[in-house]
């Protein structure tokens, strides 16, 4: 998420395991067993809630990934089966944040300490926040921003290419107006949302056994069941964008969830263009504009 300070990406990023699915049973078993390889032992009130962490940006690569003497585990598997949140993602060392490549592909994280090696696993949902740019009002209509292009290009250009193409929603926050903020007028409350993601998580398990998260390689083609004009726009986007490989998967997968969220069978062209427009950074970085 990027936008200016007080527009609300920490509390969106708070909210979010309040929508996601129910925790199963072998899900609820294996983040309580992390939880005690880490020494915080068992609370009943934890039981079936998915975990939420949130590292200071001066953490370093072993608080991250886990280590010492005897190999335990760091803060991307106590997220395991939860979400990860790391706010103010530029201002954590690149080294730092390098290390969550791996981990990020592969679910789980192997850590060799001198005659020691320990495998901890590690499937969490990475969500991130960030400013604009170096003063934080690049964009926001209210206050001028100081930075200039080179410096606010800089500023993006801290997150590496490699971990920028394994993150799938790049999701601008504007500020709300006070407009917004004095209106009376009901919003969707989390427990719709939470049953949409719900519903749609169903479709995925009955189609394949398993969350679109997990399709890989000719599984994410032959799941996605493209549309003609659906495809079209893809090849676009990835010669426009160039897109890596990984990347093409990645918004087909998010455009079947959209599908599926949806309820529809097939990805049609407009779910291809709405998961394409969220590779903001993509756009910003690479200066490859596209209209979807």
């Amino acid at each position: 998420m990027i936008g200016p300070p007080g527009t609300g990406k920490s509390m969106l990023a708070q909210r979010l395991p309040g929508i996601l699915p129910a925790m199963g049973e072998d899900e609820a078993l294996e983040t309580a067993a992390v939880r005690s390889l880490a020494g915080r032992g068992f609370r009943v009130d934890d039981w079936r809630q998915r975990p939420f962490r949130s590292p200071h940006h001066t953490a370093s690569a072993i608080a991250l990934v886990g280590g010492g003497g005897r190999p335990r585990p760091g803060e991307i598997s106590l997220a395991h089966n939860g979400v990860l949140f790391l706010d103010e993602l530029t201002e954590f060392d690149r080294g730092v944040l390098e290390v969550l490549r791996e981990p990020l592909e592969s679910g789980h994280i192997v850590i060799s300490r001198g005659n020691r090696q320990a495998e901890f696993p590690a499937r969490f949902q990475l969500v991130a926040a960030m400013n604009p740019c170096p003063c934080g009002h690049s964009g926001d209509p209210t206050t001028p921003c100081r930075c200039t292009p080179d410096r606010v290009a800089a500023y993006c250009g801290r997150i590496s290419g490699p971990l920028l193409d394994r993150i799938d929603l790049q999701v601008e926050v504007p500020p709300v107006s006070r407009e917004e903020l004095e209106s009376d007028e009901p919003s969707e409350c989390s427990a719709d949302v939470a049953a949409r993601v719900a519903a749609a998580r169903a479709r995925q398990v009955q189609r394949q056994g398993h969350a679109n998260a997990r399709l890989a390689g000719a599984r994410v083609l032959q799941e996605s069941r493209l549309e003609t004009p659906a495809r079209v726009l893809l090849g676009s986007a990835m010669h426009r964008l160039s897109l890596s490989a990984r990347a093409y998967h990645r918004v087909l997968r998010v455009a079947r969830t959209i599908a599926d969220l949806a309820q529809c069978d097939t990805v049609r062209r407009d779910h291809v263009a709405e998961a394409v427009s969220f590779r903001h950074l993509d756009r910003r970085i690479g200066g490859a504009p596209i209209s979807a």
